[in-house]
C-alpha cells in the first residue's frame, strides 16, 4: 500500500500538470486541436506517464482535454453549439453577478479594479499577448471573488478556461483594447452603483467577444507551450 506521504505527492504533481496545461489554454499557448503526447509531458514535468495520465483525465472531465481511443489526448476542439451554450450561461451568471456586486461594492473592491484595470492598459499598450490574455479574463474572475461567493468564482473560472478554446486563438490589438476599454465601463458603472447600466455593458462586452470567435487550430510545440 502507498503510504499517505506518497499519496498527497502523486497528487500535488497530478495539479501542478494540470494546473499548466490549463494555464497554457487559457493564454492560448496550448490551441485547440493540439495533441498531448503522454510521454512528451512526462519528459517535461519529470514524472511517471501514470500521473500524466491522471492530470489528463482531471481535464477531460473538465471539457478541456478530449481522450480519443487508440489516438491519445488532444486539447478540446468545441463545436459552435458548445461556445453559444458557454456564452449564454455567462451572460445568465454574471448578469446576476453586476446586479448584487453594484449595490455592495465597496471603495477598497473599486481601488482594487482599478489597479487590475491599470494592469490590463499596460500590457496591452506592450502587445503583451499572453499578459493580456491573462488579465482581461481575470476582470472575470476578480469581480467574482469580491461577491465572496467562492463557489461561483470557480464556476466562471472553469467557464473562462472554456471560453478561451473557443475565443480567438490569436487576438488582436484592437480586440484586445476594446475589450478592455469595455471593462473600463463596467467599473465606472459599478462605482456609480448603476447595476442597470453594469449589466447591460457586461451583456454588450460578451456578445462582442462571442461575435469574434474564431477556430483555427494549429500544432503547438508542448515542451514550448508548457515551459514555466
Amino acid at each position: 500500500m502507498p503510504s499517505p506521504a506518497s499519496v498527497a505527492e502523486s497528487g500535488s504533481t497530478t495539479e501542478r500538470i494540470v494546473d499548466a496545461i490549463t494555464q497554457a489554454i487559457v493564454e492560448r499557448r496550448l490551441m485547440p486541436g493540439t495533441k498531448l503526447a503522454e510521454q512528451k509531458i512526462a519528459d517535461i514535468f519529470q514524472v511517471s506517464r501514470t500521473l500524466v495520465r491522471q492530470a489528463l483525465n482531471q481535464l477531460s472531465r473538465d471539457r478541456l482535454v478530449t481522450l480519443e481511443p487508440a489516438r491519445g489526448a488532444f486539447v478540446a476542439q468545441p463545436s459552435v453549439d458548445e461556445a453559444r451554450q458557454v456564452f449564454e450561461v455567462r451572460q445568465m451568471l454574471e448578469a446576476a453577478l453586476l446586479s448584487r456586486l453594484a449595490k455592495s461594492i465597496t471603495p477598497a473592491q473599486i481601488a482594487e479594479l482599478r489597479a487590475h484595470l491599470k494592469a490590463e492598459r499596460a500590457a496591452v499598450a506592450r502587445t503583451d499577448v499572453t499578459g493580456r490574455t491573462r488579465l482581461l479574463a481575470d476582470f472575470h474572475s476578480l469581480l467574482a471573488r469580491m461577491q465572496g461567493n467562492e463557489v461561483l468564482a470557480q464556476l466562471l473560472a472553469d467557464l473562462l478556461s472554456r471560453s478561451s478554446l473557443i475565443s480567438l486563438m490569436y487576438q488582436s490589438s484592437h480586440s484586445a483594447a476594446e475589450s478592455q476599454a469595455e471593462h473600463e465601463a463596467i467599473v465606472d458603472a459599478l462605482e456609480a452603483g448603476d447595476a442597470r447600466a453594469a449589466q447591460r455593458l457586461m451583456a454588450a462586452h460578451l456578445g462582442h467577444v462571442e461575435a469574434n470567435l474564431r477556430l483555427h487550430p494549429r500544432v503547438q510545440d508542448l515542451a514550448l507551450a508548457l515551459k514555466p
